[in-house]
């Protein structure tokens, strides 16, 4: 049961935020399933996002570190829906082009080898953008505090708002 909690934790907690400037994506890009890191993982909950989104759990949450990480590969068009971590969260781009935003601040583009941080309690949402893969790696510090709490699904007008 416990490895099960730490399962759906790491689920969870995969929404990851990013930031950096709005720049056209470049379509000849690898995808990021081409260039990814870790294995692709488990298709993540339909009800937390839109299209599909894959997580692998990389360090399970305890005691003692009181933190998780994994990594997440989103296809093309696949986005998380709107949600908020106590602790905040920090993505690191592994591969591809994707979107971060935080709640009334304009979507922003990111790449591969960006590092966003997510601060506490801040609604965000994120994921690739439309014509490209993107994968990153989320670590959620203090989980002790929490992990993640979901909000409504980003929409499709709310998405393509570039």
């Amino acid at each position: 049961m416990r490895k099960i909690r730490a399962a759906l934790i790491l689920i969870f907690t995969l929404l990851v935020s990013i930031n950096l400037s709005c720049q056209k994506v470049d379509q000849s890009e690898k995808s990021a399933e081409d260039t990814m890191i870790f294995p692709k993982g488990w298709l993540a909950p339909e009800q937390f996002f839109t299209s599909k989104a894959y997580v692998t759990g990389l360090v399970e949450n305890d005691s003692v570190f009181t933190m998780a990480a994994g990594s997440v590969l989103f296809e093309a068009g696949a986005r998380s829906n709107w949600h908020l971590h106590p602790c905040g969260q920090i993505l690191m781009v592994t591969s591809g082009v994707g979107y971060h935003q935080i709640k009334g601040q304009p979507i922003e583009i990111i790449r591969k080898g960006d590092v966003v941080k997510c601060p506490p309690n801040v609604d965000h949402w994120h994921g690739a953008s439309k014509d490209s893969s993107m994968s990153h790696i989320y670590i959620l510090p203090n989980t002790e505090k929490g992990v993640v709490e979901w909000k409504a699904p980003v929409t499709d007008e709310e998405y393509a708002n570039l």
